[in-house]
């Protein structure tokens, strides 16, 4: 396992039960990320308390604040003070800067409010402590892993589900802050650095290791079992595909086939996932791979790689475990661990 270390990366730092409510949006370890919580060609009102609201719009090239212009970016906000950006409410600074096509809506934030304003829409808040804990420290890790990694970009992390979904203010709650300040300051490191904490929803029985989904060796990322995720809606699903829905998407990968007649697993990894397909069709066929098709087709609809095809009348119908890529911790796995009673290090040294 990587080790559970302070942010320094030097030594293991003491473990908090909880804080009381009134800890809520202090600042942590000093720690911060850079969140894109907007873009847009038009215009947006940011506020923060105590001060006017500001209407800022884009003019090519620049920012236009209340119709004035003002350089190619503007800035506002405070760590002690909640600022609206339209409707999202934020602690931090704001950043409103010039993309050459509209407007960046950029939150700067210290690390543990973008977790209180993270957590709760990765993981349900009224699950059980530990698993919340568990979730704060992976979601903490993955956040400075990619804000290590970010460079001179503007930002490390979006708002939506390409990172971790961040809601600002308005997700915040007891249970979330408990968990993030019990886990202030905690890191999953390797050689002195965050990992790249991945985590998913369901996997279906067993986690796929880094190198069958992205084709990268990563020690602490492997395939491991996962017990009692039954309770999750994605334990088995099933989706039911026309022969005319699957032309269309494969026509948008670029590979349509003409009418759909066989569609076969072709290769599987270790884990079961599905890594190669072959499609038939009336005009040849073609091949693909289960994360193309997955993404074709919808990750709401195919949920996860892990599922065999059936034919049916119409076309054919999907029948599958899991949600998610399946790489790293399962979430309603660590659920059922901290419901038997392992605390959150032990669910983490688990699948990491």
């Amino acid at each position: 396992m990587a080790g559970i270390l302070g942010a320094s990366g030097v030594a293991a730092v003491a473990y908090a039960d909880s804080v009381p409510a009134s800890s809520w949006g202090v600042p942590g370890d000093g720690s911060r990320v850079r969140v894109l919580v907007a873009e847009t060609p038009g215009a947006v009102t940011v506020k923060t308390a105590g001060n006017p609201a500001h209407r800022l719009k884009w003019a090519k090239p620049g920012v236009l604040l209340d119709g004035r212009p003002t350089g190619s970016m503007w800035q506002t906000g405070r760590d002690d003070a909640v600022t609206t950006i339209d409707r999202l409410r934020v602690r931090g600074r704001v950043e409103i800067a010039d993309t050459g096509r509209g407007l960046a809506v950029i939150n700067d934030l210290p690390i543990d409010s973008y977790l209180a304003g993270t957590l709760g829409n990765e993981m349900y808040p009224s699950w059980h402590a530990e698993a919340l804990r568990a979730q704060a420290v992976a979601s903490r890790t993955y956040a400075l892993y990619r804000s290590e990694r970010s460079g001179t970009a503007r930002f490390a992390v979006t708002a939506g589900t390409s990172s971790q979904v961040y809601r600002g203010v308005d997700s915040e709650s007891k249970a979330v802050w408990d968990a993030v300040a019990a886990t202030r300051g905690q890191v999953l490191m390797r050689n002195g650095e965050p990992i790249l904490a991945a985590f998913h929803s369901d996997s279906g029985g067993r986690t796929a290791s880094s190198a069958e989904v992205w084709g990268k060796r990563l020690d602490y990322l492997r395939s491991v079992n996962v017990i009692d995720e039954g309770d999750s809606p994605d334990t088995y699903w099933r989706s039911a595909i026309s022969r005319t829905t699957l032309r269309r998407a494969m026509g948008g990968l670029g590979r349509d086939v003409g009418d759909i007649r066989e569609l076969v697993v072709v290769e599987r990894t270790d884990s079961g996932r599905v890594v190669q397909l072959r499609v038939v069709g009336s005009d040849g066929q073609a091949s693909l791979t289960g994360r193309e098709l997955r993404g074709a087709l919808g990750t709401s609809v195919i949920r996860s790689t892990l599922f065999d095809i059936r034919g049916t009348r119409e076309g054919f119908a999907f029948v599958g475990s899991g949600r998610g890529h399946g790489v790293g911790m399962s979430q309603w796995g660590a659920r059922a661990m901290a419901e038997q009673g392992a605390g959150y290090r032990e669910i983490l040294e688990h699948f990491y």
